[in-house]
């Protein structure tokens, strides 16, 4: 067969797309019998939309080839998909591990049903082994899947099922085996990472610290992490030259009352506490938050609290995320739901902040030196603290994608018009 991937959404998808295609890569490839894998985002209702617009497109245009569908939506959202006859498979993230051999069969039309679907909660393996998803140059890990936390707006436990996480000589051996392929840098990534919990090594920290000493990996990056699983030993495992200076904290709202109706288990006062201590360890550092706007009753001066807090505290971007209704979630039920402009306008109000916060921190980076690993895409490269740099004809001319290169950054292009934040421009470090 010739088999395609399409991932939507978060970094274990990334990851969960690089096994799917590692477990493939000794299929012939022929157009006899062309298959489109979909590995689909479930987070908001709204993701789901997404990718069932992108199939029928996908599917108007490309008539004679298989569609199967995997992925978060498929584990929840399987009512809305198991109808639609652009699909042909339907496999939930609970018989993920079965793919290869169900399309398989597929093909020899030896399947007597289209939907393959369990309870998540009983799947208690991690398939280690992916994270090279094609065409990148940064490598994924996954050290740990599942939820236990049962957020009120948030679906993914029922997506992924309970928190479990890959031993850690697993994880430190993956590592090693990127190495060797020339891979500069790994993310360490999870659907809740603060909850690892390994054999050799009991929690976050013990793992970052095993992967420091038993690795030669030279830039090693981690991903969202609540504020108070920011512990004092952790900043200081930062403090190793090799640990990216990029924080992404998952807030979703510096609000007590508010947090507390998203049953979340910390407060604003954590919230101030996790990042005025990224800055007093590392004021250079760049952080990155989620916040949510819009949740159901929260209020205008809730809101406002949150705005006022935020603006006051050192950070460098918000990824704002306007509350989507998700079918399922308790949130869903809350009786005081807002109209979608309210939502929207408050979104907009906070993107505002983050990207004039963003502006300001970019122009502080001019004039500074920093090591950019050359991206896959064309004249584009990545600091190890996450600034976006772009990067002139010379410069991705002269290295190799995966290299890493010295600069030194000379100026800010400013795309608030694109929804995006600033990127930074450099040239060769000499």
């Amino acid at each position: 067969m010739k088999i395609d991937f399409h991932t939507f959404g978060c970094k274990v998808n990334t990851y969960d797309t690089g096994l799917m295609q590692k477990n493939f890569a000794d299929s012939k490839n022929t157009d006899q019998n062309h298959v489109m894998v979909v590995n689909t985002c479930a987070v908001t209702g709204e993701a789901t939309k997404e990718a069932i617009k992108w199939i029928k497109k996908y599917k108007s245009t490309n008539p004679q080839h298989k569609i199967v569908v995997t992925g978060c939506s498929a584990q929840v959202d399987t009512e809305l998909l198991k109808d639609l006859k652009e699909i042909d498979l339907l496999v939930a993230n609970s018989h993920k591990g079965e793919l290869k051999n169900l399309i398989q069969k597929m093909l020899n039309q030896e399947l007597p049903e289209k939907v393959f679907k369990s309870n998540i909660f009983k799947k208690l393996d991690l398939e280690p082994g992916g994270g090279e998803e094609d065409l990148h140059t940064r490598s994924f890990v996954k050290i740990q899947d599942g939820c236990n936390s049962f957020c009120t707006f948030c679906v993914i436990p029922f997506a992924r099922g309970k928190s479990r996480s890959l031993p850690a000589s697993t994880i430190v051996n993956k590592i090693n085996e990127l190495f060797v392929k020339g891979i500069k840098e790994v993310v360490l990534t999870g659907v809740h990472i603060g909850d690892y919990e390994g054999d050799e090594a009991k929690n976050l920290e013990a793992l970052v610290k095993k992967v420091l000493v038993e690795t030669k990996m030279p830039r090693i990056r981690l991903t969202s992490i609540e504020p108070v699983e920011l512990s004092q030993e952790l900043l200081e495992l930062f403090g190793d030259e090799r640990m990216c200076k990029h924080f992404h904290m998952s807030i979703q709202s510096a609000n007590t009352k508010v947090l507390r109706d998203m049953k979340r288990k910390y407060t604003h006062s954590e919230v101030e506490k996790s990042l005025n201590d990224i800055y007093k360890f590392f004021p250079e550092a760049y952080v990155g938050m989620d916040v949510i706007v819009g949740f159901p009753g929260e209020t205008q001066d809730e809101f406002g609290d949150t705005y006022q807090r935020l603006d006051q505290l050192p950070w460098t971007r918000i990824h704002v995320f306007p509350y989507s209704r998700r079918p399922g979630t308790y949130a869903d039920r809350l009786p005081e739901q807002w109209e979608r402009g309210e939502i929207v306008a408050r979104a907009r109000r906070l993107r505002e902040l983050s990207y004039q916060r963003s502006l300001q921190r970019a122009k502080e980076q001019i004039g500074r030196q920093k090591e950019v690993l050359v991206l896959a895409s064309s004249k584009k490269g990545l600091a190890r603290d996450y600034w976006p740099v772009a990067l002139p004809e010379k410069i991705s001319q002269m290295f190799q994608v995966g290299t890493e290169v010295p600069v030194r950054i000379t100026g800010v292009q400013e795309q608030n018009n694109k929804g995006l934040e600033p990127r930074l421009t450099a040239e060769l470090w000499s």
